[in-house]
């Protein structure tokens, strides 16, 4: 090997490394001429002498195949000659920092993926829940409207008949007050069969019977009005309603919940409704909403009302068990709904939990823990509103329904 400078075999020998390595550039810079067989601009020698340094090793950190930044160890007091291991503990180093960079680099991306997966799960959920329960309320709403239906056509023949009948029963019960008047000495066999029968209080009874008719299908009709309000199969896209009606027509069909029981009492309905403006809405949905809210007030002190009855004469701790429904405006554009019950109430813990998809505190095969998750939705995504649930237990719930009076 020829002779050359102490320098110069240390420039030959970091060229070989660099060959052999493929990531380490090494330069032992002793004086200016050094630096100038580098190859080194002008500028940068400048900069090296300004800053006093005198040996130097640079290193390039790779993450990958691609080159991220440079690791470099300087020397100001005086020239140096870099060690073998030297280089190679640098070349080590950068090799490590390389891993660790592209290590931190699949960590991120490992987290990003893992976000992305939960937030997919999520949206599949939400996506499953909505179609569940968008085929339940579906098949429900066909099945409601097809009952209201085949119930309304009997009711309203029946309905539409009865004032004939009571025109035709007072014209017969002149007919007879007449023939009484001009026959009073019937035979005996016309007494007695008035005597059998008794004839008086049949026609003081006939007129009370068709007045309990006309009020009991002038009930069945309004059920059905409520049945089809409810279930509002033709009024799927947005338009503006009445709140109150919806409510009613809720109310209504979970009338017979409402009633006392053997072994429950009556529960007492409180309605405080405001005026209220027409609110642009999916009527059919809102009333989904209520049909929950209320299904699950009136389970709540159901449930409050049998623990109390476990023992033997146990008188009902809830002496007035009661739902209290309240609407107000709350400026100009938008209505507040609260719905409040004095049962059971809901955990502390779970109160976190109860809009979620499958969450219930209910018993086993008597809750999907769908309905205040699709009431949610359906406040929150659709109409742009706010629902919340302020619940203590063995105190009661309320339910707190915000929405805008006309959608954006």
């Amino acid at each position: 090997m020829p002779s050359r400078p102490f320098c110069s075999w240390v420039f030959y020998f970091c060229e070989i490394f660099l060959k052999l390595t493929g990531n380490i550039k090494a330069i032992y810079a002793g004086c200016k001429r050094c630096f100038s067989k580098l190859a080194h601009s002008k500028c940068y020698i400048q900069n090296l002498e300004q800053f006093h340094i005198r040996a130097y090793v640079i290193t390039p950190i790779f993450v990958g195949q691609k080159l991220w930044g440079l690791l470099a160890a300087y020397q100001h007091s005086q020239p140096r000659h870099w060690e073998v291991s030297q280089i190679s503990f640098m070349s080590q180093i950068a090799s490590q920092i390389g891993v660790g960079l592209q290590q931190a680099e699949l960590l991120t991306q490992t987290r990003q993926q893992a976000e992305q997966l939960a937030q997919t799960l999520h949206h599949l959920q939400q996506t499953q829940t909505q179609l569940i329960q968008t085929e339940k309320m579906s098949s429900l709403g066909q099945l409601v409207a097809g009952i209201a239906h085949e119930i309304n056509n009997p009711v309203n023949f029946i309905y539409g008949n009865l004032s004939h009948i009571n025109e035709y029963t007072d014209n017969l019960l002149k007919i007879l007050a007449l023939y009484q008047q001009d026959c009073p000495n019937p035979s005996s066999h016309l007494l007695k069969l008035i005597k059998e029968i008794d004839f008086n209080f049949i026609v003081e009874d006939l007129s009370k019977i068709l007045s309990s008719m006309t009020i009991g299908t002038d009930r069945i009709r309004q059920i059905v009005l409520s049945l089809r309000n409810f279930s509002r199969l033709d009024e799927a896209e947005m338009k503006p309603v009445n709140i109150h009606e919806g409510i009613d027509s809720t109310l209504d069909i979970l009338q017979h919940r409402l009633k006392e029981i053997p072994n429950s009492p009556e529960i007492k309905l409180i309605k405080e409704y405001g005026k209220l403006p027409l609110v642009e809405c999916y009527p059919g949905q809102l009333n989904q909403v209520f049909m929950n809210v209320l299904s699950n007030a009136i389970d709540a002190l159901s449930e409050r009302v049998n623990r109390s009855g476990n023992g033997e004469n146990c008188q009902y701790q809830i002496p007035n068990p009661q739902i209290h429904i309240r609407t107000e405006v709350l400026n100009y554009n938008r209505i507040l709904i609260r719905i409040t019950d004095n049962g059971v109430g809901i955990p502390t813990d779970f109160l976190g939990r109860v809009f979620d998809p499958f969450f219930t505190t209910k018993p086993v095969g008597k809750g999907t823990g769908l309905g205040l998750s699709i009431s949610y939705q359906i406040i929150v995504n659709k109409h742009g509103g706010v629902f919340k649930c302020n619940s203590q237990q063995d105190v009661g719930t309320e339910f707190s329904i915000e929405i805008p009076t006309q959608q954006q």
